[in-house]
């Protein structure tokens, strides 16, 4: 049987050995990742409880039923009840629990040591991604296991991607002590985490059901998401369109537009377009329209150079920018430009065209598009807005910065396009 053996062995390549020996590794591992909590370990029941320091291992508490199931999620708005899931919508509130409980027998007066708790969130939950983990742990220095965990699974069935966002503030402790409603702080995302009481947060925890607990805390889904378009027409004129013709000497009108369709503030949104050669720009005749602008303000020339910062907008929100331009090109020429809108959440590209009248072809239109490079700079983008991926405090500077900076123009809430203004206003 050796010789046997050893002779097969000589027909494998060290890759298909390599391979064996990872599915072997997967067979075992795969049942305790698939496991809700963990790890593995003896339970007790509220009438026998442990003989040693131990957490959340009782099968029957009246309260919570099996406590290994010690972390759970429900939508505030619909008043549901705690639930190992939670299917994402954008813009709606969540509440998380995690329970507490050392499961050491009262009389024999064992103390829990550093304990803790401890809990991870995703960053981002990617449109049509199902059973996302967000994990918490819970236990003490001196408890048998030291640590266990517990997660819930979340999905995104909508067609963007959701961002999840702590409410800070919203961490608290629920307890029989004197800690009962006292507000966590945000260690509870960090490596360590916060540290658990009953008089005080000090990290000691008597056994019983009488010292046990829970914390809560409140996550947001976020999904930014915004349109933009660019569009033409003959000044004085009243359709807006991707392309026309005109004759050479004509004066054009164009319109950038932008509105935030998604569930986050988007601030320092910039327009730019430079137009094409063949068409100049025609200063001191460029107005923006937004809901803090209802009536029109009118801009330096900059939208023709480095751009324009149109300031900050709330859902819903939208700002129009209109420009002019005057037609100095041969008959036939094609003047296509390309404007664009630039957010920490991703950049939009859309174009407009000019034809200028002759024996020509007519003009194809064009669509917005957004590129890889948009693309990217979304993933990015909404990243900002977010906890990190594996722990809240480690991105908080670069949160802190992405959402708090300061701004030199308010937010522009919802708002509907003042064509009827622009026709007496911008055009002086």
């Amino acid at each position: 049987m050796r010789t046997f053996i050893s002779h097969i062995s000589s027909k494998l390549s060290t890759r298909f050995l390599a391979m064996f020996g990872t599915l072997m590794a997967l067979a075992i591992l795969l049942p305790a990742v698939a496991q809700a909590w963990g790890p593995d370990r003896p339970t007790f029941t509220q009438q026998v409880p442990a003989s040693y320091i131990t957490f959340n291992s009782i099968t029957n508490n009246p309260k919570w039923g099996d406590e290994r199931n010690f972390m759970r999620i429900r939508d505030i708005a619909s008043g549901e009840t705690f639930r190992d899931a939670a299917n994402l919508q954008p813009g709606k509130q969540y509440e998380v629990i995690i329970i507490y409980h050392n499961n050491a027998a009262a009389n024999l007066n064992l103390v829990a040591q550093n304990a803790y708790a401890r809990t991870e969130i995703p960053a981002i939950v990617r449109s049509g991604q199902s059973n996302v983990k967000a994990m918490s742990y819970v236990g003490a220095s001196n408890a048998n296991p030291t640590s266990v965990y517990d997660h819930i699974d979340l999905s995104n069935s909508t067609n963007a991607d959701i961002a999840l966002r702590y409410v800070k503030g919203t961490a608290k402790i629920a307890s029989n002590g004197a800690v009962n409603g006292t507000t966590i702080s945000e260690s509870l995302f960090g490596s360590n985490g916060t540290p658990l009481g009953y008089n005080s947060l000090n990290g000691q925890l008597p056994g019983c059901d009488q010292y046990s607990g829970y914390i809560t805390y409140t996550l947001v889904a976020d999904s930014p998401a915004f349109t933009f378009a660019k569009d033409v027409r003959l000044a004085g004129t009243k359709d807006w369109k991707d392309a026309i013709t005109v004759n050479n000497g004509d004066k054009v009108e164009y319109r950038l537009a932008y509105k935030n369709t998604g569930t986050i503030e988007q601030k320092n949104v910039v327009f730019k377009d430079v137009l094409p050669q063949g068409i100049n720009y025609v200063a001191g005749q460029t107005d923006l329209v937004n809901s803090n602008n209802p009536n029109g303000k009118r801009l330096d020339d900059s939208i023709n150079g480095d751009g324009v910062n149109i300031g900050n907008y709330g859902p819903g929100g939208a700002g129009y920018l209109y420009l002019f331009g005057t037609v100095n090109a041969t008959p036939c020429s094609v003047l296509t430009n390309t404007a664009s809108v630039e957010t920490t959440n991703g950049n939009i590209e859309d174009k407009a065209t000019v034809q200028v009248a002759g024996n020509c072809a007519p003009v194809a239109t064009t669509l917005p598009t957004t590129g890889p490079a948009e693309v990217i700079a979304g993933f990015i983008g909404i990243a900002a807005i977010t906890v990190g991926v594996v722990y809240y405090l480690k991105s908080r500077k670069d949160l802190e910065d992405a959402l708090h900076q300061a701004q030199s123009q308010p937010t522009a809430t919802k708002t509907t396009e003042a064509t009827s203004h622009h026709e007496t206003v911008a055009k002086k």
